[in-house]
């Protein structure tokens, strides 16, 4: 098929289109003729592959936890280990077409802006069509996850100039559009589980949907999942984000290849617990116990792991000189606390934290590269005096 896609082929039009696929799928064949030195054999593409691989372990415990709070709200298979197969398949039937959306609409846009303009396919959206929908509800409805998609590319990150230009993180500008154009559909008690019975069937009775955060943001915080559930993920929420393991197990692969900054992980944990800390020692005066809950657990609620492992170490949108990763990412952590906490309606902060970060990550840049120069200016002086 390659030669119908050449130069000189038929469809000459669609060869970035073809490439794209091929590439995909085989080693590229292309020779480095002029820019940076090569550092090492990796392209773009296995980045992302890598970064997809890493994001497993979040989507199969996100389907797998879908089924089980549906099942729970229920009053059926209660006990973590009881139907596991039906609730796998229940998640799977509810997050896969998510997920074949997200991608669908994405990579059509893609290959309709790499096709107008004749560049190759930018490879950028293989990360963000996976994230987009781990970040989701699992009631969204499905076109609403098409126009998240379509404002994600396009807008977040089309009109800057593509891949690697972009000044959000594209997944977290969809969840940003959608939570603040469709608040209802993205917010509140009644879009975190699945709750649609068949004939003979009904809902416990007392059953809310509500979230460990929500529950805290509305003075309950003393009926939030316990620390250890907190922890395996066996919580209400978004599809991929409940599971604190899955999330390490994700870290340790973005670490141990080199993919993702460990310095900008460790730095977010810093910042949560200093604000969780800070909160500690004031919460008991103030009487809010929200405030109160332990530092530890405080980290494990919502999104935090999930937010602080793949968002907040996009390489495009994060800074990029090591001092500023330590600021960039405590800062972060710092911010998502504050903001969940003080902020009832903002139970989850990290969304809200990693975007504002994104747009002063180049600001922190500038003045650790101003204070590296003045740094080595003096030094320079001292040595010729």
């Amino acid at each position: 098929m390659k030669p119908a896609f050449s130069k000189g082929g038929k469809l000459e039009k669609l060869h970035w289109v073809f490439d794209g696929l091929e590439t995909f799928l085989f080693t590229p064949g292309h020779a480095t003729e002029k820019g940076a030195h090569i550092r090492d054999g990796i392209d773009l593409k296995r980045t992302m592959s890598i970064v997809i691989t890493a994001m497993i372990p979040c989507l199969l415990f996100g389907m797998w936890n879908v089924g089980h709070q549906h099942f729970v709200a229920l009053g059926e298979f209660i006990g973590h280990g009881e139907g596991f197969w039906d609730k796998f398949l229940f998640g799977a039937i509810k997050v896969l077409p998510i997920v074949v959306v997200s991608y669908g609409v994405g990579l059509g846009i893609e290959f309709l802006f790499c096709t107008i303009k004749g560049h190759p396919i930018q490879e950028g959206y293989l990360v963000s069509g996976m994230l987009i929908p781990l970040v989701m509800p699992v009631d969204t409805p499905l076109w609403m996850v098409g126009i998240g998609a379509a404002f994600a590319v396009v807008i977040g990150k089309e009109v800057f100039g593509g891949t690697g230009m972009n000044i959000l993180n594209v997944a977290l500008t969809a969840r940003a559009f959608l939570f603040f154009a469709y608040p209802t559909m993205m917010s509140g008690d009644k879009v975190w589980v699945n709750t649609s019975v068949e004939p003979g069937q009904q809902v416990v009775d007392g059953f809310s949907g509500a979230t460990s955060l929500g529950l805290a943001a509305t003075g309950h915080a003393d009926k939030v999942t316990s620390l250890l559930d907190s922890f395996w993920g066996f919580e209400a929420g978004s599809i991929g984000e409940t599971s604190v393991v899955a999330c390490l197990i994700g870290a340790a692969i973005l670490i141990i290849t080199g993919i993702g900054s460990w310095r900008i992980m460790l730095a977010v944990v810093l910042g949560g617990a200093t604000m969780s800390g800070i909160f500690n020692l004031v919460g008991p005066g103030l009487g809010n116990a929200y405030m109160q809950i332990p530092v530890l657990h405080q980290l494990m609620l919502g999104s935090f792991f999930f937010g602080l492992v793949f968002m907040a170490t996009d390489p495009v949108t994060a800074s990029q000189t090591n001092t500023g990763k330590w600021i960039y990412g405590f800062l972060i952590g710092l911010l998502a606390i504050l903001i969940r906490v003080v902020n009832p309606a903002y139970p989850e902060g990290m969304m809200l934290a990693i975007l504002f970060m994104n747009v002063m990550a180049p600001l922190i840049d500038h003045y650790v590269v101003q204070a590296n120069i003045k740094r080595r200016s003096k030094r320079m002086n001292l040595q010729t005096a």
